[in-house]
């Protein structure tokens, strides 16, 4: 039997009944983690652990948010503090090298952090271009505000996730930076030209080979005035597999999301009609997901060889051997930020 093609929340610390028999049946795509999910690495490790066992696939995807700065489910004192995603824009003005490989060590370092516990995925990182009069939701999270370096930035954090063992999730297609609202209280609208857009395209274009990726709920308005970007056609299709040239695959945003209208199972449907190949649907409420598996059609053979093939990338990594190697990787991601200081 196809799995429902959905990454599903959980609502606490360890599985409820319900939700083990739920997740039986329903067989979904993945798990995304959030803060209410952690506790300890231990039970955190037990967690990831129980879902890999209801499903006997060691390559199940399991997400996180894991970007550094304000964007961190699994938090200090249990984990290093990771920087935001300014400080490497911040660094390339003064030797872009540098940056590029700080940004590495780093990606890698929070790699090892997640593969320690079992987490596969990490939704990270932010190829949306800065704009200096955007609502601060994406702000010091972005790689800087010039695409090139975006997209620089961006391969050295998809390679150092990869070298951890971790899929990373190039977000958010075809570009946030505009956005004038925060996307989780109501839907933006942005205006701009399709030639003025091109800029926040070009850096997913660089890296349109990404495993993975991540829509945005914005709507706009050179493409489709009428329905925001995930559920969009002509978003999806035209521009994010056509123009953008991404055959990874590609997740909604979260649908419990303001920015979205119908009930979350309608906007799942119609995600799926418009071209994404997972819904992601974070609150762990069960009628939603239940109406979710209910009326998504079954995971489509390209979205299950876009899923295997993303899951492969990472499949002869080898987990750390101590917390030496997550030691030595932040001390040389340091050393550099210190030199250029």
């Amino acid at each position: 039997m196809a799995m429902t093609p959905a990454v599903f929340g959980l609502t606490g610390l360890s599985l409820t009944a319900d939700e083990k028999a739920f997740f039986r049946d329903s067989d979904p795509a993945g798990y995304i983690i959030f803060g209410r999910n952690i506790e300890s690495k231990a039970q955190l490790r037990a967690l990831t652990d129980e879902l890999r066992a209801i499903h006997g696939r060691d390559d199940l995807a399991i997400l996180i948010d894991q970007e550094g700065g304000r964007v961190a489910r699994m938090q200090a004192p249990l984990w290093p503090k990771f920087p935001a995603g300014e400080l490497f824009d911040k660094l390339y003005d003064i030797a872009s090298a540098t940056a590029i490989e700080a940004a590495r060590l780093n990606a890698q370092a929070i790699a090892v952090t997640l593969r320690e516990v079992g987490i596969t995925v990490d939704c990270h990182p932010l190829l949306d271009v800065r704009q200096p009069d955007a609502n601060n939701v994406i702000g010091d999270r972005a790689l800087g505000s010039e695409p090139m370096r975006v997209a620089a930035l961006g391969r050295a954090i998809l390679d150092g996730l990869q070298r951890g063992g971790v899929v990373g999730v190039v977000k958010h297609l075809p570009g946030h930076g505009r956005t004038s609202v925060d996307t989780h209280k109501s839907l933006p609208t942005v205006t701009a030209s399709d030639e003025e857009l091109q800029l926040d395209l070009a850096p997913f274009q660089t890296l349109n080979k990404a495993p993975m990726g991540m829509t945005g709920h914005l709507l706009f308005t050179a493409w489709d005035a009428e329905t925001p970007s995930t559920l969009s056609t002509t978003v999806v299709q035209d521009i994010i597999r056509d123009r953008i040239g991404f055959d990874g695959l590609l997740f909604t945003d979260d649908l419990d999301m303001e920015a979205l209208s119908g009930t979350v199972p309608e906007r799942a449907e119609r995600a799926q009609m418009a071209g994404c190949d997972i819904a992601l649907n974070c609150w762990a409420k069960m009628d939603d997901m239940i109406g979710i598996a209910d009326r998504l059609a079954p995971m489509s053979e390209k979205t299950q060889e876009r899923l295997n093939r993303a899951m492969a990338t990472i499949a002869d990594t080898k987990d750390a051997e101590s917390a030496d190697e997550l030691d030595m990787l932040l001390a040389r991601r340091d050393e550099l930020i210190a030199a250029t200081a």
